[in-house]
């Protein structure tokens, strides 16, 4: 398998996941500030222009978007336990997914580091990281909330969902400078300390 991903980017979630898993794997680096993403040797791989990208070695084309990618993982590879057995415990590993990587990620964060995308007006740029701020602050709230698990997010235990939840706390953390909710503060520490999440963030040169 080949990851191609950005560091410090949501990729950086399948990366901890392709860690949990131990099974050989390569790393391809996509430079998004310079626009890699863009150039004719990428969009070959994910015309969507963005990763993570998961290329299955198998001839197939390659798979992307993080909670396919993440649920394709978990699926398997069952003896990394990284997903729920039961169809309701996969099921709330999606909707933890689905919400991280569609509402949060994007409203809460792509608004904060790319106010271009929200708003063709310069002017308008501390309006649109103000809204994306509020908005982290309610959506950690919800998660907050709704917690239903222990140490991680699902009652089963340590799954796909964590290390989706994980990229956006370390970006309001280390990358925002702000702080969690309890729960999701703790959890973050938690994550810290596994070893696959220390290898993947070596990897990608990103302080532990």
């Amino acid at each position: 398998m080949k990851l191609y991903y950005a560091p410090g980017a949501c990729s950086v979630g399948i990366h901890i996941i392709l860690e949990e898993i131990g099974k050989p794997y390569e790393l391809s680096l996509v430079a998004l500030k310079e626009q890699a993403q863009t150039k004719p040797e990428y969009m070959a791989v994910n015309p969507k222009s963005k990763v993570p990208a998961l290329d299955l070695g198998d001839g197939s084309r390659a798979l992307t978007e993080f909670p396919a990618i993440a649920m394709y993982l978990g699926a398997a590879n069952p003896e990394a336990g990284l997903l729920p057995k039961d169809p309701l415990g996969q099921a709330r590993a999606l909707e933890a997914l689905d919400y991280i990587t569609g509402t949060v990620h994007p409203h809460a964060f792509t608004r904060q580091f790319r106010p271009n995308v929200y708003s063709l007006r310069e002017e308008d740029y501390p309006k649109v990281v103000e809204q994306a701020q509020a908005n982290a602050a309610k959506f950690f709230g919800l998660v907050e909330k709704i917690w239903a698990g222990d140490t991680w997010i699902l009652p089963q235990g340590y799954s796909v969902a964590d290390a989706a939840l994980f990229f956006v706390e370390y970006w309001h953390v280390r990358r925002v400078g702000q702080t969690l909710p309890p729960k999701l503060d703790a959890h973050l520490k938690a994550m810290l300390a596994r070893p696959a999440v220390k290898r993947a963030l070596e990897q990608e040169g990103l302080a532990a």
